[in-house]
């Protein structure tokens, strides 16, 4: 099955419905996103991935979400003024929207029922941190396959398949190798 195989709509960041089939045939990389966060500096390098092989078929596609610990407190102008001023994102950014528990958007509870969460990369030298502040504050975080923290990514290829989830201590680096056998 196939993301595309559902009906997915939602806002771009500049209140457009956009609809997922718009990009079909590509490469897709689905990343939660937020302004305010330890693993905000992923924004420039998931621009550079998406600047180096858009020409291929590749897209990111950029969902900000509040859930972790009010990271993304601004609303979508001040979020796309944000992402242009500091990391010139030009990949498509969409609306704020939830990514986890009772109104998290369907196109994340799909993902998540696809690719369940496995554990996070604990050679990242912030993951000890994430996983502290996660028990700490959010420990009900940790039940089920639901996103547990910003820059969560899911890799589909071409057909809208999800083939990986990668979560925010994957850096962007160690997943191009990924994308690229996809291209």
């Amino acid at each position: 099955m196939s993301i595309y195989d559902f009906n997915f709509h939602a806002l771009d960041i500049n209140q457009n419905m956009r609809s997922l089939e718009e990009f079909k045939g590509q490469v897709v990389l689905i990343v939660n996103t937020a302004s305010k966060c330890g693993f905000t500096y992923q924004y420039e390098d998931l621009q550079k991935l998406y600047t180096r092989y858009k020409d291929k078929g590749f897209v990111v596609l950029g969902f900000p979400s509040n859930h972790f610990d009010d990271q993304e407190p601004g609303n979508n102008e001040t979020i796309k003024t944000f992402c242009k001023v500091n990391y010139g994102v030009t990949f498509p950014m969409f609306s704020k929207l939830h990514v986890r528990d009772k109104e998290a958007h369907p196109l994340f509870n799909y993902l998540t029922a696809v690719k369940p969460f496995k554990g996070f990369n604990m050679s990242h030298p912030v993951s000890k941190l994430v996983v502290s502040i996660i028990n700490e504050k959010f420990p009900h975080y940790m039940y089920g396959n639901s996103i547990k923290w910003n820059f969560t990514k899911f890799l589909l290829d071409r057909n809208g398949n999800v083939l990986h989830r990668f979560e925010a201590t994957t850096d962007i680096i160690d997943i191009e190798k990924d994308i690229e056998a996809l291209l």
